[in-house]
């Protein structure tokens, strides 16, 4: 949600999918409430809003998206790539022919891709 991280996230994605438009699904600290696990109710929205940008606006890829200086989730970037890895996983379950990447901000707001563990 953090505004600092959207126009280069936004620009790394449109490159990344050949996109003209991205979709945006905000929560502060995405990756950690998809890896914890825990609030189902949050967990579903973030479901639904996907399945929108899939079904309705033909989106071929999930992002889950972690970045430096973090609000909604102060780890440091390696506990946060383990966030990440696991919400990709989460998320690989709902949406099987959907790919689904992982990306790091850093301080310097560059989006780098992180390589899957599987």
């Amino acid at each position: 949600m953090d505004g600092r991280v959207q126009f280069p996230v936004i620009s790394f994605l449109q490159k990344r999918f050949t996109a003209d438009y991205v979709d945006t699904i905000t929560e502060a600290g995405p990756n950690l409430i998809l890896s914890d696990d825990v609030n189902t109710v949050l967990i579903q929205s973030i479901i639904n809003r996907l399945n929108i940008s899939i079904e309705k606006h033909k989106s071929v890829g999930i992002a889950i998206v972690g970045h430096h200086d973090c609000a909604g989730n102060p780890s440091q970037k390696t506990m946060q790539i383990k966030h990440i890895h696991k919400s990709i996983q989460a998320l690989q379950k709902e949406f099987v022919n959907v790919e689904t990447i992982g990306l790091w901000v850093d301080k310097d707001w560059q989006v780098l891709e992180i390589i899957n563990e599987n």
